[in-house]
């Protein structure tokens, strides 16, 4: 799958405000280019375990609809795959960490619906921090309009999104006009999830803000470093260094002192990390770590730099007593 094709009429957060009908997904199913077109459902929902070990517990799902046989649905780690006709539902590792287990029976709050965990996701897959279930279709609509029992016309052929395979530069302009639907790529339907957009720049702010205090705090500590060392300064140039061989020795010891804290801090980092696994969503990958550690010693050594340039000031006579 590339895209998601959604309503153009649900202009933000389109997973909760868009719908597509069955004519929209056959339509671009049809459209030159397309290689695969499926409906797909998304909807929050509470629950209640009302069969199982953990009876009582209130569970909250993020309901993902779909056909059984079609690629959107996951192959089941344990248990059995999706099948149609039936309320069963697959759980992601999210949901099995609150003791929700194969064969219990959770009990929908809006729409009694009843949905037997039949096959677990041995994966932390999350929506909106919710832990996802998988379901067929016709679950998903009985759970997202909340009605029990045969659901009306109307309701019988919808979903959220039509989910797209395409095949590379396939100009899909026509059928977006014809089904008045607008196709926007995985990574942009990112933003169409509630709360994304907002958290994501909040979490770029908050990051732009780290390293800029820490290029600022790391210039402050070698421009006290710089200071301390005056008169040792002094004497390698009444010595006769030059300015620029003093210069390239600090900057190799900031380099030096960069890299091990950095080092250091990602290790721990890490470790107190995958010490959260379980617990609380964490995720890094070697790309990430990289960038980051890469953007800490780079803006380190720039806020050291306007630190050791005072060495350039230090006046040699100061090793000869001249400020005595």
């Amino acid at each position: 799958m590339s895209h998601f094709a959604f309503d153009e009429k649900a202009t933000s957060e389109q997973f909760s405000r868009s719908t597509v009908g069955q004519a929209d997904w056959q339509a671009w199913g049809r459209a030159p280019g397309v290689e695969q077109a499926e409906p797909f459902g998304n909807t929050l929902a509470n629950a209640q375990v009302t069969v199982g070990a953990e009876k009582g517990e209130q569970i909250n799902l993020a309901v993902f609809g779909m056909a059984p046989d079609s690629s959107l649905a996951p192959d089941p780690t344990k248990g059995e795959r999706l099948k149609e006709g039936s309320d069963g539902v697959l759980i992601t590792r999210e949901i099995a960490d609150t003791g929700v287990e194969i064969g219990d029976v959770l009990t929908a709050d809006k729409s009694a619906v009843q949905l037997k965990v039949v096959g677990l996701v041995d994966e932390t897959i999350s929506y909106g921090h919710i832990g996802v279930a998988y379901s067929t279709l016709e679950t998903w609509r009985h759970l997202h309009y909340g009605l029990p029992g045969e659901l009306p016309e109307t309701a019988s052929g919808q979903a959220t999104a039509v989910a797209l395979t395409l095949k590379p530069g396939a100009d899909v302009a026509d059928v977006e006009k014809a089904t008045g639907t607008h196709a926007a790529t995985k990574e942009e339907a990112f933003g169409a999830s509630p709360g994304y957009a907002a958290e994501s720049s909040t979490m770029a702010l908050i990051k732009g803000f780290l390293y800029a205090i820490s290029a600022l705090v790391i210039g402050a500590f070698f421009t006290v470093w710089t200071v301390q060392r005056k008169a040792e300064i002094a004497l390698l140039k009444a010595l006769g260094a030059s300015t620029g061989y003093i210069l390239r020795d600090a900057l190799a010891q900031v380099v030096a002192v960069l890299v091990g804290a950095t080092a250091v801090g990602t290790a721990v980092g890490l470790a107190l990390g995958s010490a959260m696994i379980g617990k609380a969503p964490f995720s890094l990958s070697a790309p990430a770590i990289a960038i980051s550690s890469g953007l800490l010693i780079g803006l380190g050594a720039v806020g050291a730099v306007v630190a050791v340039r005072r060495i350039t000031a230090v006046d040699p006579l100061t090793a000869l007593g001249a400020t005595r």
